[in-house]
């Protein structure tokens, strides 16, 4: 956990000027929970959040990242209870099928609730799930109470940032809080397969 209790919390949109906030685990989740954007550690890569429940805040990240909503988005969670409101009930054997996966650095796609938003699932009537094993990654969905989208930290068509100092390089003054902490080490971004096919969609 990063904490810093000098370091007072900027309003959400304030920009980073004078090397910027260096936010509190529970400062960064207030962002979060009034509709900011976040940039934090992920297995791979620092990974760009917000509240997925939040259209006006989701469509901001998609236009950051110059990202088409078609493409649809990665939620990520501490717990698979986090996930399940997005997702239809899986089978015995799906939920063992990713029970020995989570938590780790492997993300499902999962078939989705009718009610679930089109500004996640894009043109797709399946879900990209993880529960991450990040441990400040799935601190922060602990301390915000749900699962946040997570898209790698960059502009579509760039590396995605894998340090503080990238991050603020490419979408410094973009972005609203930052918690800083070392990526997971892996070197590649997660796997996706498809829960129902199995088919592989990127990794291994």
């Amino acid at each position: 956990m990063v904490s810093d209790a000098k370091t007072p919390s900027p309003r959400v949109g304030e920009s980073w000027g004078r090397g910027g906030p260096r936010l509190c685990l529970r400062a960064v989740a207030r962002v979060v929970q009034a509709g900011g954007i976040v940039a934090y550690p992920t297995e791979a890569v620092y990974g760009l959040g917000c509240d997925p429940r939040n259209e006006r805040v989701v469509r901001r990240l998609l236009a950051l990242k110059r990202r088409t909503l078609r493409k649809g988005l990665i939620l990520i969670a501490a717990d698979f209870t986090q996930l399940a409101p997005f997702l239809q009930p899986l089978s015995f054997d799906e939920q063992t099928r990713v029970a020995a996966t989570w938590p780790g650095p492997y993300t499902w796609l999962v078939p989705t609730r009718a009610d679930t938003p089109y500004w996640l699932r894009g043109r797709h009537d399946t879900l990209a799930v993880r529960v991450t094993a990040h441990p400040l990654a799935a601190a922060l969905c602990r301390a915000c109470g749900h699962a946040l989208v997570s898209t790698s930290a960059n502009f579509s068509g760039r590396p995605p940032a894998r340090n503080v100092l990238a991050v603020r390089r490419q979408l410094g003054r973009s972005i609203d809080a930052l918690l800083p902490g070392p990526t997971g080490g892996a070197d590649k971004p997660t796997e996706i397969r498809d829960l129902r096919s199995h088919r592989l969609v990127r990794g291994a």
